[in-house]
């Protein structure tokens, strides 16, 4: 029930959520598939939380790693972080401060340390799903804004489209053979045509600055 809860709220604030129910399986899909982080409950069937974030680590795995657990003992706090977590998180919480610590923990690995996104005049803010040019708002899909995050995160870097349909899309969910051109398309009607760029035959980028 907390797992489908977490999954359904963080989707709600834009993310896109993959869940595993087992130590194994977590396992076999970091192994097999890139993820951008890790939310790490310590008390998972089949294993244990700690043993399977000390065995990412030691196979260099960087990504961020959240834990949420129902520990709250200072030794089990200080034995996740040395572990290999970046961020710790007891319940009960509020899924508004989960998504905010997600945040944060991301602007953090792509280097960026301001809350908003700053690109030729337009301003996306992850936090309020706010994107505005000259202070003006201009509406987006929520497919639309996370593509768009997508590209402003990199900018000048080309992300084909196997590598945004990971990110707009889960597991079990539908993905129309057009999708991510639709998506790109209704962005240049708001943002301008030549604002998101098609490197043919590779992907798509930003406009660089």
């Amino acid at each position: 029930m907390i797992g489908e809860a977490i999954r359904a709220g963080l989707k709600r604030e834009g993310f896109t959520v993959d869940w595993v129910h087992d130590a194994r399986a977590a396992q076999a899909v970091l192994r097999s598939e890139p993820f951008e982080l890790l939310l790490l409950d310590l008390g998972l069937p089949g294993g244990d939380g700690l043993s399977l974030l000390r065995a990412e680590r030691e196979r260099g795995a960087t990504l961020p790693v959240l834990i949420i657990t129902a520990r709250d003992a200072v030794s089990d706090r200080v034995q996740g972080l040395d572990a290999g977590a970046d961020d710790y998180l007891i319940k009960p919480f509020e899924l508004t401060e989960l998504a905010a610590r997600i945040r944060a923990l991301l602007r953090r690995r792509s280097g960026r340390p301001a809350p908003s996104i700053e690109h030729l005049g337009v301003t996306l803010d992850p936090a309020a799903h706010r994107v505005s040019r000259a202070g003006s708002d201009i509406a987006l899909s929520p497919r639309e804004f996370t593509l768009l995050q997508l590209l402003l995160e990199r900018p000048g870097t080309i992300l084909s489209r196997a590598q945004l349909e990971e990110r707009l899309y889960g597991w079990g969910e539908e993905v129309e053979s057009n999708a991510v051109e639709v998506h790109i398309h209704g962005l240049r009607k708001k943002l301008g045509a030549d604002f998101i760029l098609n490197v043919r035959g590779v992907g798509y980028r930003v406009r660089p600055g």
